[in-house]
C-alpha cells in the first residue's frame, strides 16, 4: 500500500514501503503544515486504512513523538519530536560556520550576541558569543526565553498571521517578568504590527531588568525563517538608538548566516528539491 505524500515523494521509493517509512512518512506530514490532524484527516492524506493510520497513531504517541490536543481528535507535535527538530539545529555540521559568523559580529560591535530559533512557545538559544567585556549577563546555548518578550520572538511572531499567533499565545500566557513586560494581547500584536512594518524587534528589559537586546530575522529564500541573530547588552551601555544604529552589522550577520544555510540546502549532482513550500502568502516575510 503506498502512502500518498507529496510532501517527501521518492521518500517510500527509495526506502521501501516499511513499516518504519510509513510511520516517517506520516512525522512529515504532521511536520508540514500549521494545523492538527485527525484520524480522517490522515486516512485522506496517506491513502491508507484507516486501522493502520490509528496503529501508527498510537504508535508514535506512545513513543512521545505526537500527542492528542484539544478534544483529544487531533494530533501535534510531541515533545520528543520538537526535541530532535532542536537537536538537529544545536549540532547540525554548519555550527562551526555559524558560530565564527556570531564571533565576527561580537568581536565588530562589542557586545554579546546569539542566533535562535522558535521552539514551541519558547525562543531556543542555538549559539552565543559573548563580550569581553567585564559587565554581561550570561546565557548559555540552549537557554529558551518566553516568546512574548524576547526580541527573537516577536521577530518571530510577526512572520505569522493573525491567526496563527492567536493560537500560539492562547496556550502561551503572557506571564510579566518585568514592569516592562507585555502582557495583554493587544499590546504585544501592536508591538508585532510595528516589527512587521520595521524589520526589527527590541526587548527593552521586558524578560530581565536591565538587559537590552535587538534581533533580526535570518532571510530563508523557501519562505518562513526560523533563524534569528540578536545582540544584547546592559542599558548602561545600549539604550535604543544606538542599538539602531548597531542593526547594519546585525543584518550583514544575518546574510552570511542565510548563504551558510542556502549552501547547505543547494541540490547537488543537478537534483531537484523534492519539497515545494506550502505556505500562507502572509507567513512568507516582514512586511
Amino acid at each position: 500500500m503506498k502512502v500518498v505524500n507529496n510532501l517527501a515523494p521518492g521518500g517510500l521509493e527509495s526506502g521501501g514501503d516499511t513499516p518504519t517509512i510509513r510511520l516517517f512518512a506520516l512525522l512529515e506530514i504532521l511536520a508540514s503544515k500549521d494545523q492538527r490532524y485527525t484520524l480522517p484527516d490522515l486516512v485522506q492524506e496517506t491513502g491508507l486504512p484507516k486501522p493502520t493510520v490509528h496503529r501508527m497513531l498510537q504508535q508514535l504517541e506512545g513513543a512521545g513523538l505526537l500527542r492528542r490536543e484539544g478534544d483529544s481528535r487531533r494530533f501535534g507535535v510531541g515533545t520528543r519530536l520538537r526535541r530532535l527538530a532542536e537537536n538537529l539545529l544545536l549540532n547540525d555540521s554548519h555550527h562551526g560556520a555559524r558560530h565564527a559568523v556570531l564571533r565576527h559580529l561580537v568581536e565588530e560591535i562589542g557586545e554579546s550576541c546569539n542566533l535562535t530559533a522558535l521552539s514551541g512557545s519558547e525562543v531556543v538559544y542555538l549559539d552565543r558569543v559573548e563580550t569581553a567585556a567585564p559587565l554581561r549577563f550570561y546565557l548559555q546555548p540552549g537557554s529558551r526565553v518566553p516568546v512574548h518578550c524576547s526580541a527573537s520572538g516577536k521577530v518571530f511572531l510577526a512572520q505569522m498571521t493573525p491567526a496563527q499567533r492567536r493560537r500560539l499565545l492562547a496556550h502561551a500566557p503572557l506571564e510579566a517578568y518585568t514592569p516592562k513586560t507585555l502582557t495583554q494581547f493587544d499590546q504585544l500584536e501592536a508591538e508585532v504590527q510595528r516589527v512587521r512594518k520595521e524589520g526589527f524587534a527590541f526587548d527593552n528589559e521586558e524578560f530581565l531588568p536591565g538587559l537590552l537586546c535587538i534581533a533580526a530575522l535570518v532571510p530563508s529564500a523557501d519562505g518562513p525563517s526560523n533563524l534569528c541573530v540578536a545582540l544584547q547588552a546592559p542599558v548602561m551601555r545600549l539604550d535604543p538608538e544606538r542599538a539602531k544604529s548597531l542593526l547594519p552589522a546585525l543584518r550583514r550577520a544575518a546574510e552570511a548566516l542565510a548563504r551558510i544555510d542556502a549552501d547547505n540546502s543547494t541540490p547537488t549532482s543537478g537534483a531537484e528539491s523534492d519539497i515545494e513550500p506550502d505556505l500562507d502568502p502572509d507567513t512568507r516575510e516582514l512586511a
